[in-house]
Formats: structure tokens, C-alpha cells, sequence
């Protein structure tokens, strides 16, 4: 990816290509290492399924990946298999000395994981990553799981293998589970939410309507994600930047608090725009993805960039007095995120960017086959 500008309401920013550099600082040969003190590893914490997945996701979604960006992606995905039990469920934790410290459940690590396998399996250029991560997700998409964000960040896996194979049952009746698992929308236009606090990674749970609307053929809830995120984007803009949601979520009827932001928010932000975009055509999604690539770069509450350039490493929250310095792996999987849908050229088709290959409704869509 290039480098190139975007124009926000008021500013123009020069926006990097997706840094992997943090990345692989934070990779030995086992996993991703989850916590650092400023850009330095804190291998006492150990390992985490949860951090792994993304970075599966991160690295499936390059187009056209380094010799670096591919042993990345093959170190999680054999992560990923060694944290799977028989029945499709994951351990979470392992510590340095390589240890599991739980026992494999359905928590959201599950759900990340299934996510990471979903896009290995139909978006890596390596047919035999391709493979493998099939199995894995096949044998993942069996179980269930009570929590509906779990849930969800599954279906985002299931819909990549959908786009790529829309024959896939496992993917199909996951994706469908997950959009009951989620709920439907109250009768209050002021609070168009199926829950009745605000909590974390909240636009994925839009991300998967929309999905499943555009894949599953389901109007209703199509329209249900798009109301959602537009709440999203609403309520999380603050004098034309993005103001997400801190860590404390929002309880309905409760203060709105604007410190301790986490850079995951902004990042299901913009994957969930992304999605948008591609499944409607319509280029007002395009200024979601914007906004939250300009968070990072600096257009937030505290005008202050939120990744360090010389590192190529997120900063893991926003407080009122500025970034929380340490560059963890969730921090920096969200920077390499969102910078991943930015497309230097406006004219673009987000499809190509992000993987879509389903067509606007009402057109006539051809879904492509993985790769040989």
C-alpha cells in the first residue's frame, strides 16, 4: 500500500501505508505477544487467542504481502490450531513459558478466532494457509456461542468465507445464528440499539446485520445494521471528528464520558463503514472511514496522533490528557486496520480494497471462487 492524503471537514492529512514493523516486534515464534510498555515487549504477560486472530485478519487482508507479512500470518494461524480444542472451542491464554492457563471455551477469543480463520481461508494468497484456516473455521463454526458480541465477531468470518464461497452451510447458518444471537431494535428512535448499554467493538455488531442482509438476503436486517451504524457515526462525532465511546461504554439514560477512548472502537468504525460501503454503493460511508483514519493521525479530542511513526505501534488509549503511550498489540492491530481501507484513489471500488465481491443491491453479482 502507498501512501496518500485524505480530506476530512477542516484538514488534510497525509496518511501511511499500514505499518507492520510494531507488529513483528511484538511476534516471537510462538504468537503475538499482547502488552508492551511503551514499545518494548512485556513478555511476562504472555500470549493471547484474542490478539492473535486479529493479527490474522490484519495480515490475510494484504493483497500483495511481504516475505515478513506472510511468516506473520503463518505463525498465527499455527497459533490458532494449537489453541483449538476437539470440540471447535479455543483456549484464550498462554503464558511465556508456553502454558495454557484456561480451558477452551466460547468467550470472544472464539469469536476472534473464527474471524481470523474466516479471512485467512478466503482472502490469503497462500493456498495452503487457505486450507488449513478452513478447517479450523469449519470445525470452529460448530459451536456456539451465549454472548452475542462473540457471535458476531464470528459472523465476520463467515461472511469473508461467504463472499469468496457463498455455498458454504457452516458460514451460512453461523452468520444466520449470530444475526438472532444480536437481537432486534427497540421501538425508541433516541437509542436504535438492540442492548441497553453501549460496550465495546459496538459497530460490529451493525457490520453483521449488514453482512447478513447483503448475503443472506435479508432486508430487515440490512436495514436494522444501517440504521445502527448511522447512530454510530452520529453520536460519535464531535465538532467533525470522531469521538468514540471510552472504555466504560454508555449506559442507556446514563453520563456520556469522552476519556480513556480505545482505538478498537475506531477500528470496527471503519471496518463497519467499509462494509457499508461496498454492500450499498453509497459513498457516504466513505467519511466514516475517514474520520477514523484521521483519529489516528491525530483528529480526535486532544489533536494528538495516536500511533508513533517511528515505531509503527498504536498508542493504547486516549485520555484527556493525551495518548497512553504503551503500543500493545490490540492498539496497534487497530492502526494497521484502519489504515488498510485507505484508498489513494477516490475513484477506487471498495470491493477490490476490502474484499467485498458481492454487488450493490439490485445489481448483478458474481461471487468469486478462492484462489487455486
Amino acid at each position: 500500500m502507498t501512501e496518500g492524503a485524505i480530506t476530512t471537514p477542516g484538514s488534510a492529512l497525509l496518511v501511511p501505508a499500514a505499518p507492520f514493523t510494531h507488529l513483528m516486534r511484538l511476534t516471537d515464534d510462538t504468537g503475538l505477544f499482547e502488552h508492551a510498555r511503551h514499545a518494548t515487549v512485556r513478555r511476562e504477560h504472555g500470549y493471547c487467542t484474542d490478539d492473535v486472530a486479529r493479527g490474522l485478519v490484519v495480515t490475510s487482508r494484504e493483497t500483495d504481502p511481504s516475505t515478513d507479512v506472510l511468516r506473520l500470518a503463518e505463525r498465527y494461524l499455527a497459533f490458532l490450531t494449537h489453541a483449538q480444542g476437539t470440540d471447535g472451542a479455543f483456549h484464550n491464554r498462554l503464558n511465556f513459558n508456553r502454558t495454557w492457563t484456561d480451558q477452551p471455551g466460547v468467550g470472544d477469543w472464539w469469536g476472534r478466532a473464527l474471524w481470523g480463520l474466516g479471512t485467512a481461508a478466503a482472502r490469503s494468497p497462500a493456498r495452503w494457509i487457505r486450507q488449513e484456516a478452513l478447517l479450523a473455521f469449519t470445525l470452529g463454526a460448530c459451536c456456539r456461542s451465549p454472548d452475542p458480541r462473540a457471535m458476531a465477531f464470528a459472523a465476520l468470518g463467515a461472511a469473508e468465507l461467504l463472499r469468496a464461497d457463498p455455498g458454504n452451510g457452516p458460514a451460512a447458518e453461523l452468520l444466520a445464528d449470530a444475526t438472532i444471537a444480536i437481537g432486534t431494535l427497540g421501538p425508541d428512535p433516541h437509542w436504535p440499539w438492540p442492548e441497553e448499554k453501549l460496550a465495546y467493538a459496538n459497530a460490529a455488531l451493525a457490520e453483521v446485520l449488514i453482512a447478513a442482509g447483503d448475503l443472506l438476503d435479508d432486508p430487515p436486517a440490512l436495514a436494522a445494521g444501517l440504521r445502527m451504524l448511522t447512530w454510530l457515526l452520529t453520536i460519535q462525532v464531535n465538532g467533525g471528528h470522531l469521538s468514540v465511546l471510552p472504555s466504560a461504554g454508555w449506559q442507556r439514560g446514563g453520563p456520556r464520558l469522552h476519556h480513556d477512548q480505545q482505538p478498537i472502537e475506531v477500528a470496527a468504525l471503519a471496518d463497519a463503514c467499509a462494509t457499508a460501503a461496498a454492500v450499498t454503493g453509497g459513498r457516504n460511508w466513505h467519511t466514516g472511514v475517514h474520520r477514523s483514519i484521521a483519529w489516528f493521525l491525530g483528529d480526535n479530542d486532544v489533536g494528538q496522533a495516536m500511533w508513533d511513526p517511528a515505531t509503527g505501534g498504536g498508542y493504547d488509549g486516549l485520555t484527556l490528557h493525551g495518548p497512553n503511550l504503551n503500543q500493545g498489540a490490540e492498539s496497534t492491530l487497530a492502526l494497521i486496520s484502519t489504515l488498510q481501507h485507505h484508498t489513494p484513489s477516490e475513484g477506487q471500488n471498495p470491493r477490490a480494497r476490502l474484499g467485498h465481491r458481492t454487488a450493490p443491491r439490485g445489481a448483478t453479482s458474481t461471487a468469486a471462487t478462492p484462489r487455486p
